[in-house]
């Protein structure tokens, strides 16, 4: 194997993840990401998309297997817990908190990348630990991993009203507070047309609330929802 040795995956495993794998490389290529494969390919010859496409169905059978043995709130709500619960932000933070970036083999490129593209490295890396934990331990170890760093958000979520959509919860609150509706416009605009990425203004009454970046003007207008937001809480508890 080229790269790292496989020493550092095994500490990672026995201190962060509690047990020993049977077959550690499952580990290694889930933290392979695409990008280190194409600059070695003469020595790897796999990296962890695939593994990432089976993570992110266990990921969602055990999140929603939980929600609707535990609640009794309509589809749409358990729907928009779910979303809140394994979307990239909060995936990638259950990463970033678990430690396993400097054992990601990514291209040099891909290092050098943008915050966004590397949150989204370490959200897909997530995932396809997931992925490498059903496969090596089975589907009970793979749901204790879940439940620990991703159904141990729940509380917070709820309690912050995050789940919700940020849009419509901006337009609630600016009109409750200040009496007006939220408009959203592009403030900036970069990339090539393929990977554009996007800044956007919530403004209300005329008044620059939030700001938001994302690959899409709709992404970028949820970011800049969920920045007015805080905004409106810290004006309400300063």
């Amino acid at each position: 194997m080229t790269g790292m040795p496989i020493g550092p995956y095994v500490a990672f495993a026995k201190e962060k993840l509690g047990f020993e794998y049977n077959d550690i490389q499952l580990l290694i290529t889930a933290l392979t990401h695409r990008s280190y494969v194409n600059e070695h390919k003469k020595s790897v010859s796999e990296h962890n998309e695939r593994l990432e496409f089976l993570g992110d169905a266990v990921l969602e059978l055990v999140v929603t297997d939980y929600l609707y043995r535990n609640f009794s709130e309509p589809e749409g709500v358990l729907t928009s817990w779910r979303a809140a619960l394994v979307r990239t932000e909060s995936i990638g933070d259950a990463g970033q908190k678990l430690g396993y970036e400097h054992l990601v083999r990514m291209s040099k490129g891909e290092k050098q990348g943008s915050e966004r593209a590397r949150l989204q490295i370490l959200a897909n890396a997530f995932e396809a630990t997931i992925g490498s934990i059903y496969l090596d331990q089975g589907y009970d170890k793979a749901s204790d991993f879940i439940h620990a760093h991703i159904l141990s958000k729940l509380d917070t979520i709820l309690s912050e009203g995050t789940w919700r959509d940020p849009k419509s919860h901006l337009q609630e609150v600016s009109q409750r507070i200040d009496g007006a509706t939220p408009v959203y416009k592009v403030m900036d605009e970069l990339g090539p047309d393929h990977d554009k990425v996007f800044t956007l203004g919530a403004y209300v009454n005329g008044t620059l609330m939030g700001k938001g970046i994302g690959p899409s003007k709709q992404s970028a207008q949820q970011e800049a929802a969920r920045a007015a937001l805080k905004a409106y809480e810290k004006r309400q508890n300063p």
